[in-house]
């Protein structure tokens, strides 16, 4: 999952940084602010299968093609955060820890978790024996129980060890 948050000039959010260091009614309200802001926002994922063919890192990258693709307006400039950049056909520049120095990949970093968790809620719903909705898709202890017991879902990825 990855998101491409352009804001509009002049605008600042109260409260906008990494995505993990906020809680998850701040990044819903934040969430909620970025899209009524004016702000292009555009949203991109990689699949399952996208994920086992190309590895998590190639899948990544690709997932923020797809979002920095979706946005519209395009940006004339893309800051990417982290040390790896994707191949997207305009001028862009990687930033390590970019969620907490740049407003814009933060903004991104909080639609892109948001709207992640939300998926994690509507698969919840579908495997609730998974415990998604708690954990969120993270390899925490009951996850790696939930796999252990039932064997993967069909969203879990094969290749992923538990141990």
């Amino acid at each position: 999952m990855a998101a491409c948050v352009v804001l509009p000039i002049g605008l600042e959010f109260s409260g906008l940084t990494d995505s993990k260091k906020i809680s998850a009614s701040s990044r819903d309200l934040l969430h909620d602010q970025i899209h009524n802001s004016g702000a292009s926002v555009g949203i991109g994922q990689a699949s399952v299968a996208e994920i086992e063919d190309l590895n998590i890192l190639r899948a990544t990258m690709l997932a923020m093609q797809r979002a920095v693709l979706a946005t519209t307006p395009s940006p004339d400039y893309v800051l990417i955060d982290g040390n790896q950049l994707p191949e997207i056909p305009l001028p862009m520049r990687s930033l390590v820890k970019g969620d907490t120095r740049c407003h814009s990949i933060s903004a991104a970093s909080i639609i892109a978790k948001v709207f992640r968790d939300r998926l994690m809620l509507e698969l919840d719903k579908q495997f609730p024996e998974y415990g998604f909705g708690q954990h969120k898709g993270y390899g925490t202890q009951r996850h790696r129980e939930s796999i252990s017991g039932y064997g993967p879902s069909v969203c879990h990825r094969k290749s992923f060890r538990l141990n």
